[in-house]
């Protein structure tokens, strides 16, 4: 089974798929404390400023999801899985006018995956 740092609830894919139906191409930015603390945005692709200090974490229902590196570093100890519960955020993510928000469930990574991820990153990030 291959090993991912984010996954997403079969709830919050169907969001997902609406929002993409609805405004095209999309990306997930995990926040960092900015506007609605540290929610995941889902932002149209070319409305966001994306730059070398932004990572991509993972693809999830057909979205990648990044994040910046200063705030990775905060989180590299984590799995975390995108939910989504009723309730209004105050950010610019575009399920908002549904009365929905994304967020982020996050447990810490087993000791496999915290291996595997630590060697992962040295490879293809040079992080240590």
């Amino acid at each position: 089974m291959k090993k991912s740092r984010v996954e997403i609830t079969p709830k919050a894919a169907n969001i997902v798929t609406q929002m993409i139906a609805q405004h095209g191409e999309l990306i997930f930015h995990q926040s960092g404390g900015c506007c609605d603390g540290s929610s995941p945005m889902l932002l149209p692709k070319d409305d966001f400023y994306l730059d070398e200090s932004d990572i991509l974490l993972n693809i999830i229902a057909s979205i990648p999801f990044y994040m910046n590196i200063d705030q990775y570093h905060y989180w590299k100890h984590t799995h975390l899985t995108v939910d989504i519960i009723e309730g209004r955020g105050s950010s610019f993510s575009v399920e908002i006018p549904l009365g929905l928000r994304f967020i982020i469930h996050s447990r810490l990574l087993t000791e496999e995956e915290n291996t595997y991820f630590n060697n992962l990153e040295k490879a293809t990030l040079g992080i240590d």
